[in-house]
């Protein structure tokens, strides 16, 4: 009865030592913040424990001799049981939900340019013209296309072209609003969906993305094989909801219209198309 007593409570004490590791995981995953100090906290109340259970079976060894005396160091064996299984499946859980979050985070992304894909675009377009016709709110867009970008791959190769599209998409973010949405529209066409933009404003915001592009180096040189820098301009079509005619497909068709006029009236500039209203 003695050993197993004893038994007990040095088997519990090592099994909280094992639930720290576990712990200590998932606290280096966390970011800075409230969180993270709770499960310091916790990582802090078992190491308490660790020297509870020591102190106890060094006060209580060879004492427990009936079968009452084992009751406390089984509670106490089935406690570090509990802690141990609770910081093995908060490290799970946690793995799990970033596992789940990476996956999203990729399938509507896309890979290349690092903005959003095709697929987020389409769901994300229609639900901001809806939400902007049911409460009457401004929606604009603008569709981009990099000018002659046949003659970078073409010249510089398809490595330095896709640099071109990664580094586009990184100042196209950089210049958007935390509410705008930056999506790849297919090859080397950008759509932006500007929420809350009227038709005065939007082509403001545009000529400043274009005026971003033109004056930035996309790719540095990097040796004798390249020596210049590559930069680009861009061709900007963009449209406005109207509410006569509202609606997603409307919408890029008109944007898009407007990218066909600004790239045969010379490129590196905007034009604004408007919704026609539907013929009685």
């Amino acid at each position: 009865m003695i050993h197993l007593a004893n038994g007990l409570v040095i088997v519990g004490a090592c099994v909280l030592v094992a639930a720290l590791f576990p712990l200590q995981r998932l606290i280096s995953r966390l970011p800075p913040g409230e969180m993270r100090d709770r499960w310091r906290i916790l990582r802090g109340i078992i190491v308490f424990f660790i020297a509870g259970y020591i102190v106890y079976a060094a006060a209580t060894w060879g004492n427990h001799r009936y079968l009452q005396d084992i009751i406390a160091p089984a509670i106490f064996f089935l406690g570090s049981c509990f802690m141990f299984t609770v910081s093995a499946l908060a490290l799970r859980t946690a793995l799990d939900v970033r596992r789940i979050s990476d996956l999203e985070r990729e399938n509507i992304t896309d890979p290349l340019m690092g903005i959003r894909n095709r697929r987020y675009l389409d769901r994300r377009l229609k639900e901001e013209v809806e939400r902007a016709l049911r409460y009457d709110l401004p929606l604009s867009i603008l569709l981009i296309d990099i000018d002659h970008f046949k003659r970078i791959n073409d010249g510089f190769g398809h490595q330095v072209g896709d640099l071109v599209l990664q580094s586009l998409g990184k100042l196209i973010m950089k210049i958007a609003r935390n509410t705008d949405v930056v999506a790849r529209y297919g090859g080397e066409e950008i759509l932006v969906i500007a929420t809350s933009t009227p038709s005065e404003s939007v082509h403001l915001f545009a000529e400043r993305l274009r005026k971003a592009v033109e004056e930035s180096v996309l790719v540095p040189p990097c040796d004798a094989t390249r020596s210049l820098p590559v930069g680009v301009t861009v061709s900007i079509g963009t449209a406005s909801l109207c509410p006569e005619a509202g609606s997603a497909e409307a919408l890029v068709k008109t944007a898009d219209e407007a990218l066909y006029r600004a790239k045969g009236e010379g490129r590196n500039r905007i034009v604004f198309e408007t919704i026609p209203a539907p013929s009685l």
